[in-house]
């Protein structure tokens, strides 16, 4: 049996997040309070060019503290459809619009208290396109895929969609797991 919500109370009501507290009633007839953070969703890409190098972008992060090196996402507009989300992140990030994209996996970061769905992506045929970006601190760096597979294997790339994003397509391309240090 699920859960199931007796009470939901709204706590905040931000511009990227929102946190509800749900009461929910428990299978053994018990009641919980669940802290719920509601995100409409993200769109991430790993940009691949013609001779195997991607582009990915480092920028600072608050969360973290630190500048990461990420592929390119951001947040859907509310009812925005992803793929169109895709092009313009593109667009805004690395300057590029992708000719060919195909869809790789969607995944909940944090699903215990998170709505967030992420979807990932693998976008070719890329040509310029520019569109400014909400952010100014956004640095560019090219790189071979098999460069960035390497980073995330000895823990130089951290974030996950970046992560799930670079093994997807390095798998793909039949790039051997590198050894770690």
């Amino acid at each position: 049996m699920a859960q199931r919500v007796v009470r939901s109370r709204r706590v905040y009501d931000g511009s990227v997040v929102s946190l509800r507290i749900d009461e929910v009633e428990l299978a053994g007839g018990g009641r919980a309070a669940r802290e719920i953070v509601e995100h409409r969703g993200a769109v991430a890409a790993v940009p691949l060019l013609a001779d195997g190098d991607v582009l990915l972008v480092r920028q600072y992060r608050g969360a973290a503290g630190e500048r990461l090196l990420e592929i390119p996402a951001g947040t859907l507009e509310p009812g925005e459809d992803p793929s169109a989300a895709l092009q313009r992140e593109l667009a805004e990030e690395i300057g590029m619009r992708a000719g060919s994209v195909e869809h790789l996996c969607s995944f909940l970061p944090s699903p215990g208290f998170l709505t967030e769905l992420v979807h990932v992506y693998l976008a070719r045929d890329l040509t310029p396109h520019r569109l400014e970006a909400e952010e100014d601190d956004l640095e560019v760096v090219r790189m071979p895929l098999g460069e960035a597979r390497a980073m995330v294997a000895r823990g130089e790339i951290r974030d996950a969609k970046s992560i799930i994003g670079l093994m997807f397509v390095a798998k793909a391309e039949g790039l051997q797991r590198p050894s770690v240090p």
